[in-house]
């Protein structure tokens, strides 16, 4: 059984994709108790925008600006996640905003607990296949991409 990546198809996919990437990151910080860097954390925003914009383009999968939509959410995936493999692997600098929690700290308590939790950007903690999450997310936020605009481009809508 062929499955074609038609546009209601790829909306399905990346939908049960971005599901499943959010409930894993989900699991992974609460369940495993490997807690998240910033960008750990902005990397799932595109996934929960994704969400709301498979819905609408599963309905209206004629509709080009949906599908536009995608591929600039998933372009953001993919240039946060390869920032964040970068600084992994020592491409780029650790911005300050990844190691540093106290813009919103108003007592001496919460700076001195502050310090002690201290997730740095360059650090991956969880890897699958040796891999790190933002590595994956990379290379499955760029092939989205890639399958969104085949489809823009060469697929005629029915």
């Amino acid at each position: 059984m062929k499955i074609a990546l038609k546009r209601k198809n790829i909306y399905l996919i990346v939908l049960f994709y971005s599901i499943a990437a959010i409930l894993s990151a989900i699991y992974i910080e609460n369940i495993l108790g490997y807690l998240p860097c910033k960008l750990c954390l902005y990397q799932r925003i595109p996934f929960i925008f994704s969400i709301f914009f498979c819905f609408l383009g599963y309905y209206y999968f004629k509709s080009d600006k949906i599908l536009i939509y995608l591929i600039l959410l998933f372009s953001i995936s993919f240039i946060i996640a390869g920032y964040h493999f970068g600084i992994e692997n020592g491409f780029f600098e650790e911005f300050g905003g990844c190691s540093a929690n106290n813009l919103e700290i108003i007592s001496k308590k919460e700076l001195l607990e502050s310090l002690t939790i201290n997730i740095s950007c360059k650090d991956a903690i969880f890897k699958i296949f040796g891999v790190s999450l933002s590595g994956w997310n990379t290379f499955i936020s760029l092939l989205i991409v890639i399958i969104s605009l085949r489809i823009l481009f060469y697929e005629k809508n029915k």
